[in-house]
Formats: structure tokens, sequence, C-alpha cells
């Protein structure tokens, strides 16, 4: 349950960071690492969550994927494992009850980052980026982001992320509790384009 580990492993230099969302892509993760030279670190989740991808899909290592997307997006949502599967769940309710439309990014690796996936989708979606992440803000898919974009003057990057010392419970208790789940992201969403 360590909300601290991307953090730690982002700082050991040369160290290949996964964070695969279902059992496809943990599977691809795997492979990776095994073919990886240097330290690896796999970070899986603990729900059983849906498989999203197919048994064809590729995998790279520092390659995200764009898992929604339409013309009218209004902006980017970025996240891995658990958190994927929440913002993809705010998609589809902003888009059937809102009529808002945006767009979900899986990042696979953390680290390194897809800075180049990151803003092109970022700029195609009018700037704005949230990051959700089961992790604490410090040193997490948050403040990655906020680096790869940190040159990059028309984009904000606004991180939803878990504070506070975690505790045990169901895991859909625990996002809403920290609120990072589909329902605040749903309200995350609506802040930002209101503002």
């Amino acid at each position: 349950m360590a909300l601290e580990d991307l953090a730690m492993f982002r700082a050991v230099p040369n160290c290949t960071i996964f964070y695969p969302s279902d059992a496809i892509s943990t599977e691809h993760a795997v492979l990776l690492a095994a073919n990886t030279e240097g330290m690896c670190y796999i970070r899986t989740s603990r729900p059983a969550t849906a498989v999203i991808y197919t048994a064809y899909e590729n995998f790279e290592v520092g390659r995200a994927k764009v898992v929604r997307n339409g013309v009218n997006d209004k902006l980017t949502v970025v996240g891995a494992g658990v958190t994927l599967h929440e913002a993809l769940a705010a998609a589809d309710d902003l888009s059937k009850q809102e009529d808002i439309s945006i767009r979900v990014i899986d990042l696979f690796t953390v680290k390194p980052l897809d800075a180049a996936t990151i803003i092109s989708n970022a700029k195609a979606t009018g700037g704005q980026i949230i990051t959700v992440e089961d992790h604490s803000s410090e040193g997490g898919i948050g403040e990655a982001v906020c680096a790869a974009v940190s040159m990059e003057p028309d984009i904000l990057v606004h991180q939803l992320a878990v504070s506070g010392v975690p505790r045990s419970g169901r895991p859909s208790e625990l996002l809403s509790m920290f609120g990072i789940s589909a329902r605040h992201i749903i309200m995350a969403v609506k802040c930002v384009l209101m503002n």
C-alpha cells in the first residue's frame, strides 16, 4: 500500500518504471522489463481491473497510449493503473451526461515519460491537463508531467493525488476518500473548464 514508491524509483538513475493498467499491459511490462538493461520497477494495482487492451496491442518502453480521444476534447486526463480506469469512467459519464469530451492518456511507463505524447495532446485540448494518481502528490505522476511540460508556456497541469496517510479499505472507498475517483475527476474537469 505504499504511495511513495514512484517517487523513490524515479530518483534512481537509469531505472525504468512500468505502470500497467490491465492484465495485457502487465504481461507486456514484464516482457519489456526482462529485456531492458538496468533496474526496472513494475507497479501493479490491487483491484481487479477490466481488460482494456487486446492481445495484439503493441507496447514500448517510454511510450504512452492515448486510450480515448475525439476532435472536440476539452482537456487531457493522464492516469495509469487503477486511476486510468477511473479516468475512462469519468470520460464516459461526462460524455453522456454533460456532453463534455475529454482525452485520456495511459502513461504505461512513468520513467522514461512520453513527454511528446503528453505535450501534443495537451496542445490539442486547450493546454489543460489533469493528472490523477494513487500516489502522494510528491514525486509521482503529477510532478513527472509537470517537469515534462515545464518549458511549454501554454500548458497548465492540475493534480489529483492522495493527500495524507493511506488506510485499509475497499478500493472504491479509498479512491473516493482520497479524491481520485471518477466522481472527483468529473468535478476537477468541470472546475478547470469553468475557469
